[in-house]
C-alpha cells in the first residue's frame, strides 16, 4: 500500500477511505481511519504510536478499523452528535427500524460492534492533538452529524472534509443525502457547509475520497451549482440559497430581529452596546429532517446565522438566550451558544429545572443533553438586560412548562408566546389552531388563562416559535378568549369530570426520575406525585411495583389530598444485578376506595449495560 507525502507532516494511506496522518515527531494523528491498515505503515514514517484518530462521520469505510486502533492504545474522537453510532451502536442496531422503514439515512452504515470513545469533539471549538491545533466545523450534509477539521500548518489551511466533496463539482455519494423518503435534505446542507467552509478559506481540501483540492473556490461552486439543478428538480420553483445565507433576518423593527432560516424560529433583541439577547435557538438554517427518530445523530444543532448576524446588525457578542420552553427545537443549540460566544441561559424555574436534568422527566421533545442555566427567572420577575426590561409569565397550553416573554422595544410591546397557537389569523375568519399537546402535560383551561393574560398585558405584537408575527387588536383577543373556552367546554363534555377529574391529561401519578442509572446494590430517591380526582378530600395511596430482589422502602406511601390536590410521596429504590438496560418499576395508585392501578412508570438502567447513553 503506497503512502503519499501532502506536506512535511501530513501523509495520506489510501483504504477504504483516504486516512490522513498528522505526524508530530515519532507520534501521529489520524483523521479517519478505514480498516486499520495506517497502523501497518507507521514504522516506515518514522512514527512509534497513533495517539488519536478523529472521525469526520460514523460510516463504516471511516470506522471499521477501529477496534485495531483501541487495541494500538490511540484515543478514539468522534463528532459529538454522531457519538452513539460508535460507542453504543449495539443499542442503536437493537433499536433501529427496519420494517416499514421511511427513514432512509445511511446510520446502518455503521460499525457492526461499539467501539470505546475518548470523547467527542464539539462543533466550533479548537483544540490540540499531537502538536496540532484542530479546529471542529460542522459540515452536515453527507451525514446529519459530519465535520471537517481545519488545521493550519507551514503550507496553508488544511481541511479534512470527510466525504462532504469528492472532487471539482463532485459528491462521493447521492443517496447518503437522502434522509427522509424522498428528500434531499443532505443535499441542501451541503450546499450551506460548502459555503461555511469557504468562508474559513481553506487553502488545501483533503477529501475522505478523491484527490486534494487545491483551488477549492471553482470546486465548490461547481458542485454547489450542480447540487441546485438536483434540489430544483424535485421543486416547484428554485431553491432561493442565497436569501437563505446571505440574509437569514428580517427586522421586525429597527432592534427586534426574526430568523427566517430557523427551527423554531430564532427572535433577536439588539442592543445599542452591540450586545444581542437571542429568544429560543433550537436548529439553524435548517434545510428538513430526518423522520422522528430518538437517536441523537437525527438532530444536529450548528450556528451558520451567527455570520450575517455580526456583520450586518452590529452584533459582536450573543450575551443571553431566553427559551420559551423546553422543546429541544427551543434550545438545542444554547450549549453550542454557550461554547461559542459565551452566551448564558436565563430561564424561568420550571424549565430551567428540566434544561439541567432532561432524564428526570416523562416528557415529548426533550434534548438529551443537560444545559447549564446561570440565572433563574421568577414568574412575575422583571429582569433588566442592557436598555430593556423583559418580564416572564406563566403560559402553559402547548406545554405546562412554557412562558410568555414580555418586553417594549421601539416603542412597541411585544410578547414572545412560544408554541402556544398558530395558524394565520384574519378578522372573522377563525383560523388560530390552539396548540395543545396531551403528553405537554395540557389542561382544560390553560387556553382561557392564556386569553386572559394576553388582555392584561395589552401587547401590539405577538411573535411565535414556528409562524408569522401577529399584529394585536382587540378582535384578535376575543377569538383567542372564545376559542378558549369553546375548547374547554369540549373537553369537559367530553370527559366524566364529575365522577374522576383527572384534568386532559387523564393521568393520575407522576414518577421522578423517570430515567435514571444506578449501579447494582445502590439506591436511587424517587418523588411520585399524585393527584386526588374527587371533589371531596381524600387519602391518596401509593404502592411502588420494583423487579423480583429490587427494594423499595417504604414499600407503599400515603398522602392526605384536598379536593382535587396534587401531593407527593418519596421512595427509596435499591437496585439488584445483573446489569440491564430500562428496567420498568411503576406506581400503583389508589385514592380512597378507587383503585386506578400502574398510572405511572419510570426506567431504570442498572450499570454495566452501556447504560450511560447520555454521556459523551
Amino acid at each position: 500500500m503506497s503512502v503519499t507525502r501532502i506536506s512535511d507532516d501530513v501523509h495520506v494511506v489510501p483504504d477504504t477511505c483516504n486516512v490522513y496522518l498528522l505526524v508530530s515527531g515519532d507520534e501521529a494523528v489520524a483523521v479517519d481511519f478505514g480498516s486499520g491498515s495506517v497502523l501497518d505503515e507507521l514504522d516506515g514514517l518514522g512514527v512509534r504510536r497513533l495517539t488519536d484518530v478523529l472521525l469526520t462521520h460514523h460510516h463504516r469505510d471511516q470506522t471499521q478499523g477501529l477496534a485495531r486502533a483501541v487495541a494500538h492504545g490511540a484515543r478514539v474522537w468522534v463528532p459529538h452528535a454522531e457519538q452513539d453510532l460508535v460507542a453504543h451502536v449495539d443499542e442503536h442496531w437493537q433499536m433501529r427500524q427496519v420494517d416499514g422503514n421511511y427513514d432512509l439515512r445511511q446510520d446502518r452504515f455503521s460499525l457492526l460492534a461499539s467501539v470505546p470513545i475518548a470523547g467527542t469533539v464539539v462543533d466550533y471549538t479548537t483544540r490540540r492533538f499531537g502538536g496540532h491545533d484542530v479546529t471542529v466545523v460542522p459540515t452536515p450534509g453527507h451525514t446529519p452529524g459530519s465535520v471537517s477539521y481545519l488545521v493550519d500548518t507551514g503550507g496553508g489551511r488544511l481541511a479534512f472534509t470527510g466525504d462532504l466533496v469528492y472532487g471539482p463539482g463532485k459528491v462521493w455519494s447521492l443517496a447518503a443525502m437522502q434522509w427522509t423518503y424522498s428528500g434531499l435534505e443532505g443535499a441542501g446542507a451541503t450546499v450551506l457547509s460548502l459555503r461555511d467552509l469557504l468562508e474559513r478559506r481553506p487553502t488545501l481540501v483533503l477529501p475522505s475520497h478523491g484527490e486534494p483540492i487545491d483551488d477549492p473556490m471553482p470546486a465548490f461552486a461547481s458542485l454547489e451549482r450542480r447540487l441546485r439543478r438536483l434540489i430544483d428538480s424535485r421543486r416547484d420553483r428554485p431553491w432561493n440559497v442565497d436569501r437563505l445565507w446571505d440574509d437569514p433576518f428580517v427586522p421586525l423593527s429597527p432592534h427586534l430581529l426574526r430568523n427566517m432560516t430557523s427551527h423554531a424560529t430564532t427572535y433577536v433583541l439588539l442592543s445599542d452596546s452591540g450586545g444581542a439577547l437571542v429568544l429560543d435557538y433550537g436548529f439553524d438554517m435548517i434545510t428538513g429532517f430526518p423522520p422522528p427518530t430518538a437517536d441523537r445523530a437525527a438532530r444536529r444543532p450548528w450556528l451558520p446565522s451567527l455570520r450575517a448576524l455580526k456583520r450586518d446588525h452590529g452584533v459582536d457578542r450573543v450575551e443571553v438566550a431566553i427559551p420559551t420552553h423546553y422543546h429541544d427545537d427551543h434550545v438545542a443549540a444554547f450549549n453550542l451558544l454557550r461554547d461559542t460566544e459565551g452566551t448564558q441561559v436565563w430561564a424561568e424555574r420550571s424549565i430551567a429545572r428540566i434544561l439541567r436534568e432532561p432524564r428526570r422527566y416523562d416528557l415529548p421533545c426533550l434534548w438529551r443533553d443537560p444545559i447549564a442555566v446561570e440565572r433563574e427567572l421568577s414568574p412575575g420577575e422583571r429582569v433588566r438586560w442592557h436598555e430593556y426590561e423583559l418580564t416572564v409569565y406563566p403560559l402553559p397550553g402547548h406545554t405546562l412548562y412554557a412562558v410568555a416573554i414580555a418586553f417594549d422595544v421601539d416603542g412597541r410591546r411585544v410578547v414572545a408566546t412560544g408554541d402556544q397557537q398558530d395558524g394565520a389569523w384574519e378578522p372573522g375568519v377563525h383560523t388560530e389552531i390552539l396548540n395543545f399537546q396531551y403528553q405537554n402535560r395540557f389542561r382544560i383551561y390553560d387556553f382561557v388563562r392564556s386569553a386572559a393574560l394576553y388582555r392584561e398585558l395589552r401587547p401590539d405584537l405577538m411573535i411565535s416559535g414556528h409562524w408569522a408575527p401577529r399584529e394585536v387588536d382587540d378582535a384578535y383577543l376575543d377569538m383567542l378568549a372564545e376559542k378558549g373556552r369553546e375548547l374547554a367546554d369540549i373537553h369537559r363534555a367530553l370527559l366524566p369530570l364529575d365522577d374522576v377529574d383527572f384534568d386532559a391529561e387523564g393521568v393520575g401519578a407522576r414518577i421522578e426520575p423517570y430515567q435514571a442509572t444506578v449501579a447494582a446494590g445502590a439506591s436511587v430517591r424517587y418523588d411520585v406525585e399524585v393527584v386526588n380526582p374527587f371533589g371531596h378530600d381524600e387519602t391518596a395511596r401509593v404502592e411502588l411495583v420494583v423487579p423480583p430482589g429490587w427494594t423499595a422502602v417504604p414499600p407503599r406511601a400515603s398522602v392526605e389530598l384536598a379536593p382535587h390536590a396534587r401531593g407527593v410521596v418519596h421512595f427509596d429504590v435499591t437496585a439488584a444485578g445483573p446489569a440491564v438496560r430500562r428496567v420498568r418499576i411503576a406506581a400503583d395508585l389508589t385514592v380512597g376506595n378507587r383503585r386506578f392501578g400502574q398510572h405511572a412508570e419510570a426506567l431504570v438502567d442498572v450499570a454495566g449495560a452501556g447504560s450511560d447513553e447520555e454521556g459523551g
